[in-house]
């Protein structure tokens, strides 16, 4: 068995969406077969599976937003297939705990303060004046339906 984590997809990207699953439990699969897309702030991508064997589990559903490392799928040999207990093809891990609360009259803890990210490099989007737009972008104007000439950008460029 071996387990498909979500890809750390760039130095600042914490988390991912998975927008489209390419198999489904009881699929083969074979190694470095793209098993999901995964979409970020800064990048959509397809990700393979890391070994050949059949998808025996799904663990987040298209639309799941999963934080890099956790398991989205688990791949394992056919035997596998039959010897796991039937159950719902998506099972989501437990909520995590509520930040703490300090006690009345104690002074709260500093937030950590976080690094600015530095800007990646932009593709051209799929518009005919070859705009620079992340990949989230041209998907949302795509999707949408949306004129890229009416909207107002508020960072550099």
């Amino acid at each position: 068995m071996a387990d498909v984590q979500m890809p750390q997809l760039g130095e600042t990207v914490t988390e991912g969406t998975i927008t489209k699953w390419f198999k489904k439990v009881g699929d083969t699969v074979k190694a470095d077969e793209p098993l999901f897309e995964v979409s970020t702030d800064k990048v959509d991508t397809e990700v393979p599976s890391p070994v050949a064997g059949v998808l025996v589990e799904i663990r987040a559903a298209e639309g799941d937003v999963g934080e890099v490392g956790r398991v989205i799928a688990v791949v394992g040999n056919p035997a596998a297939l039959a010897e796991a207990p039937p159950a719902s093809p998506v099972t989501l891990p437990p909520p995590a705990p509520a930040e703490p609360v300090a006690p009345e009259g104690a002074a709260a803890p500093e937030p950590t303060p976080v690094p600015a990210a530095e800007p990646a490099p932009a593709e051209p989007a799929s518009i005919e004046d070859n705009r620079l737009l992340s990949p989230v972008v041209r998907r949302l104007v795509n999707e949408h339906g949306l004129d890229v000439d009416a909207i107002v950008g508020t960072g550099p460029g």
